[in-house]
């Protein structure tokens, strides 16, 4: 079945520089050993999230192809959408954004305040998730709107290239020395930029993408998945999956992780940047020698409070969160910029 809603055009919104989002170090003690643990945060992006890099880049990428009547459409659990509906607006540009039901209020109401007019596929594809459905009903409306332009985030070689181009290099800045930094992989387009970055320069990086057991990003069997932003039931096109590096993660690493951060250390954060985290502490447990890691953070807190911050979506969903547990101790907190 497909749900509309109904766009609401708002004034067009300011146009705030992106990037330059400072790293916040965390200090911890994991079996009796001082470590630092590194948060990119991107939720300081003007729209709250990564993906605010790439939307102009998508736009950019198909400009000559686009009619101002007509418009572009993309398939989205929430972030692109927002910072597309955000940037078609500033260009006058009509957008419509395909999610699904695991896309959140915050989300749908973010993007029709934009402008974009929002459809909702809520019929499950072959893999349980709701992706291959989206980018279906995204090919059948190319077929009956002549002139409707798809960004395709899942394959347009601008989305690697923003990372490339921006988040790379301002992370060198940030991150000049030797470093591993762990990156939550979707499209993939993260990660493939960064890796593409660091084998054109000298920058001194261990990269680790980080996934969700029934993601198929990765070359794995897809299955079902409830955190958005992170995970995809089809093979990344950017990156190839034998030479990837990847930590995997369930559902209640990632949503304690967040918790554990919102509670202890006062940084609300998304799950998929939760995944991240995960995967950060249980290397400090697992590697003694680790002293240091890095996490791309995506997006923050403020649009998951009905879903991984609300105790009854977590029990709806049968997850069940832990602490830390004694190995980890927070001792405290900085923030750097460039």
């Amino acid at each position: 079945m497909l749900l509309m809603t109904r766009a609401v055009r708002s004034a067009d919104p300011v146009r705030s520089p992106v990037g330059n989002t400072p790293i916040v170090d965390v200090s911890l003690e994991v079996h009796g050993t001082m470590r630092r643990l590194r948060l990119k945060l991107e939720s300081k992006n003007p729209f709250g999230s990564l993906k605010d890099r790439i939307s102009a880049s998508l736009i950019d990428h198909v400009a000559d192809r686009i009619d101002k009547e007509i418009g572009v459409i993309e398939s989205t659990s929430g972030n692109l959408g927002v910072a597309m509906s955000a940037e078609c607006a500033a260009r006058g540009i009509p957008f419509t954004a395909v999610v699904d039901p695991r896309t959140s209020v915050f989300f749908i109401d973010r993007m029709r305040g934009l402008g974009a007019e929002v459809r909702v596929i809520d019929e499950p594809d072959a893999t349980g998730g709701y992706l291959l459905n989206r980018i279906q009903y995204v090919r059948e409306q190319l077929k009956v709107r002549p002139g409707l332009v798809w960004t395709n985030q899942y394959r347009s070689e601008a989305n690697p290239n923003a990372h490339f181009e921006s988040t790379a290099p301002e992370l060198l800045r940030q991150v000049p020395g030797p470093a591993t930094v762990l990156v939550p992989v979707s499209t993939g387009g993260t990660l493939a930029g960064l890796t593409r970055f660091a084998e054109a320069t000298d920058a001194d990086w261990r990269l680790i993408g980080v996934d969700v057991h029934g993601s198929a990003a990765l070359g794995r069997t897809s299955g079902r998945r409830l955190l958005s932003g992170i995970g995809a039931s089809c093979p990344s096109s950017f990156l190839d999956p034998t030479t990837a590096a990847v930590q995997y993660v369930d559902v209640a690493e990632a949503v304690s992780a967040c918790l554990w951060l919102s509670e202890e250390v006062g940084i609300g954060v998304g799950g998929s940047s939760g995944a991240t985290v995960a995967a950060a502490l249980r290397m400090f447990r697992q590697d003694p020698e680790t002293e240091e890691l890095v996490c791309l953070c995506p997006d923050g807190a403020d649009r998951y409070r009905t879903t991984i911050y609300h105790a009854d979506w977590r029990t709806a969903q049968g997850i069940t969160t832990a602490g830390m547990g004694g190995a980890v101790a927070y001792s405290g907190l900085s923030e750097s910029g460039e």
